[in-house]
């Protein structure tokens, strides 16, 4: 189950940031790609209020089987939501006191991926250059720790915005630095709503 909601998301996200498991840091702001998708056909200009889904979020970890998401989303979802608050009215939204224009969840994928280059992967196919053949070895790897988080905004039930930020995250930066990180991440996020 884990390992399919796991391709479910990291295929849609590949994202961004949190910093805040034990250890882990973003790069700077600079280095967080953001992408947003959104339904053409709605007219955002009729939202004015939101609200987060009954379930705010969900943190997925796909590291090692010692990962505890729970422990994680303790740390991580307080900072996502209160992030999401203050930005939220910078867009033109207020909170709904009764039914939203539009709900707000957020999902959190921390994976490790890796990039690797073998010897002649760059030669062309039909190689005609005399070269003795050779079997391909490795000669870079690189194992990168990745973080996304995905910022999904729906009307009546339907998914109607969807904003992405992914970064590599490395080890070693204290909380204070994570915690800014992460609300700077969602504010890069959110700066694309609603499309114009």
């Amino acid at each position: 189950m884990a390992s399919l909601i796991v391709r479910r998301l990291h295929g849609a996200l590949l994202v961004l940031v949190t910093a805040l498991g034990v250890g882990i840091a973003v790069q700077p702001v600079g280095a967080v790609k953001v992408r947003v998708e959104f339904d053409k056909m709605f007219d955002f200009s009729q939202v004015h209020t939101w609200a987060w889904n009954a379930n705010a979020g969900q943190v997925v970890l796909a590291r090692t089987r010692d990962d505890d998401p729970d422990a994680f989303k303790k740390r991580a979802e307080p900072v996502i939501l209160d992030a999401v608050s203050m930005e939220m009215p910078r867009r033109g939204l207020k909170p709904a006191t009764g039914t939203p224009d539009v709900t707000l969840i957020y999902y959190l994928l921390l994976t490790v991926g890796s990039s690797a280059q073998t010897l002649g992967q760059f030669l062309p196919s039909t190689a005609q250059w005399g070269l003795p053949y050779f079997a391909p070895s490795t000669t870079s790897l690189s194992v990168i720790q990745q973080g996304s988080l995905v910022l999904d905004v729906s009307a009546n039930g339907t998914l109607i915005w969807r904003g992405i930020g992914e970064a590599e995250i490395e080890p070693g930066i204290d909380e204070k630095k994570r915690t800014a990180l992460l609300r700077e991440g969602v504010q890069d996020i959110l700066r694309r709503f609603p499309p114009k």
